[in-house]
């Protein structure tokens, strides 16, 4: 594993445990864990505003030894044009010290992840405000202390989107961007696993699919899922099952990704994401998450 938490070998497991159930987070991975018959490498957490993190559950979570996964939705008090001038530079340095503190393993951490959902230019929301809203908080972060952080920048995956005039002055620069990442949803529109990665839209013939967007904008980077799923679907029941299984077979074309992260919700916004619903879903993510990919870079002590 190298200084920026990409596997030597293979891909890391990962797994957003039981999202909005209110469950302890520690009991959601032990949880998840025992439903899907394997440890996790990384676990997705969320944070936002003036929360402190890792917090004390989170550190027993990453004992495992699990990596994890933390995004942070800086400010909800504040635009992200303001965050960039400075005003909650009190609160980005009290989680610096806090991190140096209590917690000096490795971990992700994503930086208000989908920013294309909230972009609305001219009122503190641009896609530039987004660009320098990230650089403010890692470079300041970095200057308060903090070097065990991996950064991901994460993009929603939805081909709309890219046509926007402001889609690419989102991105804040590589040297505030360790890992690119997007969070594709199969909602039974599309196909199988290569044609979520690289979903594409009619309406916009020349967008080649995040995955080859992705390799020839940033080759130097790892590619993260740092959200996955399939949406239940009563006239699709093998709608997962398909998905995790093109998965298996398919994850080999896609060198880049080093990371699957599944979003493991009943009552996830599109629907329920679980992956075990059907007996042919769970042996099938089973399957998924046994391949030497998945297990052939141990996860080392924090």
């Amino acid at each position: 594993m190298t200084e920026k938490l990409i596997p030597t070998c293979g891909a890391w497991w990962g797994i957003a445990p039981d999202v909005f159930s209110g469950r302890a987070p520690l009991r959601s991975v032990e949880m998840a864990e025992r439903r899907m018959g394997r440890r996790a490498d990384i676990v997705h957490v969320y944070h936002h505003g003036a929360d402190l993190f890792p917090t004390p559950e989170e550190r027993l979570i990453a004992q495992g030894p699990r990596l994890l996964l933390v995004n942070w939705k800086v400010a909800v008090d504040h635009t992200w044009a303001q965050v960039a001038k400075g005003a909650v530079d009190d609160r980005i340095d009290r989680l610096a010290a806090y991190i140096a503190g209590t917690f000096p393993g490795r971990f992700f951490l994503s930086v208000e992840q989908e920013p294309e959902n909230d972009v609305r230019p001219g009122r503190g929301y641009s896609a530039a405000d987004y660009a320098a809203m990230f650089r403010h908080v890692v470079t300041r972060l970095r200057q308060q202390g903090v070097t065990n952080a991996v950064t991901v920048m994460t993009y929603t995956g939805a081909p709309d989107y890219t046509a926007k005039p402001w889609f690419d002055k989102l991105y804040p620069g590589d040297d505030v961007v360790d890992w690119v990442a997007v969070d594709p949803y199969a909602d039974g529109r599309g196909g199988d696993f290569a044609a979520l990665v690289n979903r594409t839209r009619p309406g916009r013939p020349s967008w080649p699919g995040f995955y080859r967007w992705i390799q020839n904008r940033f080759p130097a980077k790892p590619i993260m899922l740092a959200e996955w799923g399939a949406y239940e679907r009563p006239d699709r029941p093998r709608l997962k099952r398909d998905l995790f299984v093109s998965a298996a077979r398919q994850i080999g074309e896609f060198p880049q990704i080093k990371a699957l992260v599944y979003f493991d919700s009943a009552v996830a916004g599109g629907g329920d994401t679980r992956f075990d619903t059907t007996p042919g879903a769970t042996r099938a993510f089973g399957a998924l998450g046994r391949l030497h990919r998945f297990n052939a870079t141990a996860v080392p002590p924090s």
